[in-house]
Order: C-alpha cells, then sequence, then structure tokens
C-alpha cells in the first residue's frame, strides 16, 4: 500500500498555455513539478521501488543504489527517506548545488563523480559504472537502473492515460524531452496500445547520441543523454526535435516572464520543440508539452544571468536577439530577469 506523501505521486495538473507563444492550436503543459519530489521522475522511482517490496527484491537491509544528474536521485531519496531505507546517488560535478542540498537533506549518501569515462569522456557512463560497481562489492544492494529498467517505461503509461482522460483522447501532438527514454518509451507505448491519434516528439540535445547523434558537450541536465539508453527502441518517436542549450534557456525565461512558471531546463526544451512544430500543427489541435520539474533547482543556472554569460558569452537579451529570427514575435522578447 502506498501512504503518506507518496501518495501524491501521479494525477499532477494540466494546463493550458495562453500568453507564452501565439498558436491557433491548444498547447497544454503537464506540470510533473507538482509531484511531492519535485519532479516526474517521482513515477518510476516510486514504482521501481514498490515493485522491489513486492517481489522480495528489496528488503529492509537493502541499500538503494543510483546513478542521477539530479531529479531521478531526488525522488529515491524521498521515497526511501519514507520507507527507511538506505539510499545511495552517484551523481557528477554538473549536478546543481540545489538538488545535492535536497538529496542531503532526505539523508541520502552522495557520492560526485568529477572525472569523464576515459574511452567516451562521458560523466554518465562514468556514474554508471561506479554504481554497478557498489552493488557488486555491498551484495545487499539494489541498483534502480533507471536507463534500463522496464519499469521506469511503465509507470509513464499512467502520465499519458492521465493527459487521455483530461482531454477525452483528443491528442493531436506530444512533446516531452529524451534522456532515459523512460517517459518517451512509456507513453508511445500507451498512445499505441491505445490505437490513439498522437504524435509522439521527441527532444534532443545537441550532443546527445540517443538517436544517433554525435557525442558533444551539453549542459542542461535531463535533456539528452552522452549514451543511447537501454530503454531505447527505434520508431519510438513520429518525430525527433534538436534544441540546443541556449533554446532551452530562452524556453525557460519565457515561461517564466509570459506565464509566470518558474521550470526547470527539459521544460524549456519541451517548450520551444513545441515551438519548432508550431507551422505544421493544424488549426485548432491539442499539444500536450510534458515539463518534468520546476525551476528552483536552477537558480544558479538557467535562471542565473552571470551563468548564461559565462555559458555564451552573451547577455540574455543577446541570446533573445541571437534567435529572434526562428523565433515568432510572441516569444522574442520576454522581459529580462534576475539582473
Amino acid at each position: 500500500m502506498i501512504e503518506g506523501v507518496l501518495k501524491l505521486v501521479g494525477n499532477t495538473p494540466l494546463v493550458e498555455l495562453r500568453k507564452a507563444m501565439d498558436v491557433r492550436f491548444h498547447l497544454c503543459a503537464k506540470l510533473e513539478g507538482a509531484n511531492p519530489g519535485g519532479s516526474t521522475k517521482d513515477r518510476p522511482a516510486l514504482e521501481i521501488i514498490r515493485q522491489g517490496l513486492a517481489t522480495g527484491k528489496i528488503r529492509k537491509d537493502t541499500v538503494i543504489v543510483e546513478a542521477s544528474s539530479g531529479n531521478m536521485g531526488v525522488a529515491l531519496a524521498q521515497i526511501c527517506a519514507y520507507m527507511n531505507l538506505s539510499f545511495i546517488c552517484i551523481t557528477d560535478k554538473k549536478a546543481t548545488p540545489q538538488h545535492i542540498s535536497l538529496l542531503r537533506a532526505y539523508g541520502a549518501q552522495v557520492e560526485i563523480i568529477s572525472e569523464p569515462d576515459p574511452e567516451t569522456g562521458d560523466l554518465l557512463v562514468t556514474r554508471i559504472n561506479r554504481a554497478r560497481a557498489i552493488v557488486e562489492s555491498l551484495g545487499n544492494a539494489f541498483w534502480v537502473n533507471q536507463y534500463a529498467n522496464l519499469i521506469n517505461a511503465h509507470a509513464h503509461h499512467r502520465t499519458m492515460e492521465e493527459i487521455v482522460t483530461a482531454l477525452n483522447g483528443e491528442i493531436d501532438y506530444f512533446v516531452c524531452c529524451a534522456s532515459s527514454c523512460g517517459t518517451v518509451r512509456g507513453c508511445a507505448e500507451y498512445v499505441h496500445s491505445q490505437n490513439l491519434r498522437t504524435k509522439i516528439c521527441a527532444v534532443d540535445a545537441p550532443g546527445s547520441v540517443i538517436f544517433g547523434g554525435s557525442r558533444g558537450k551539453r549542459l542542461i541536465t535531463g535533456h539528452g543523454a552522452g549514451i543511447r539508453p537501454g530503454l531505447y527502441r527505434d520508431g519510438l518517436a513520429d518525430r525527433v526535435i534538436t534544441v540546443t542549450d541556449m533554446e532551452c534557456v530562452v524556453g525557460c525565461r519565457t515561461l517564466l516572464s509570459r506565464e509566470a512558471l518558474l521550470v526547470g531546463g527539459s521544460s524549456g526544451a519541451a517548450f520551444m520543440g513545441a515551438r519548432h512544430l508550431r507551422d505544421e500543427i493544424p488549426d485548432g489541435a491539442n499539444c500536450v508539452v510534458l515539463f518534468p520539474d520546476r525551476g528552483e533547482r536552477y537558480l544558479n543556472t538557467i535562471f542565473c544571468d552571470a551563468w548564461v554569460r559565462e555559458q555564451f558569452n552573451q547577455s540574455m537579451d543577446e541570446c533573445y536577439q541571437s534567435l529572434a529570427p526562428s523565433l515568432p514575435p510572441a516569444i522574442a522578447f520576454p522581459h529580462s530577469i534576475g539582473r
């Protein structure tokens, strides 16, 4: 039985975005930051732990282990704190200070990786290898393994079911970021199982290898991945849209200034992914974008003008101006913040 704060996982709100972009279709956002742990990762984290307990793979003395850049770690930390389970989170130097602080506040043991894998140059590979090594050394440990665990995907059947129920099945486009591929696979599986007309649109990052790109530098956690996850399958998405780091920042700042929504980088990416589709979505259609988390965890990065200048060598106004030719007037120049 799911009790206490964990009963609040799921049934997140769906809101229409009326001000952020001038469109002739209905643009709605699924606000996964309303989950008690603050992100969409609450769904798979809870389901993986719940099934582990039900099958005996997790016992009272089992140590939960996971490699996470942030949100999955926080979700597991909260769940383990409630269930009195020990949790070790392997994260890396790109994790935000807010994510690290939340992990420790919930009582997680945190290990921060600073050196990338020598063969791939990717921090994620090092994190995963370290998680595997810890599990093998402890003996009484359970590795969540979000990038290959099918329960991750299955948990998101409910995500899409909630959207379908809210819109009476009338969903034409669904846009979400790809990282572990749990969300995109789970939502795609539900759409296909119900024979829905919905087009699944995955948003990926330059430098991500999920959909066959070349590995490169990425700034936004939860947007793309340096490995092709085990959950990936060919044909998962009807469309793949590439959204840059700068577009993510502009998307987040636009949502804040226009809709008063403080959301994270992958939410900004999903929003800008919908912007890329703007001219092909028919009048009156329903387009849903998934916003995976809230923005408080990115106050030192995405919502910090000094960080923006350091990363892009431009002010926020210059970022808007550099993207203006590709942006419709409705989102070209929202007022600047964080000065």
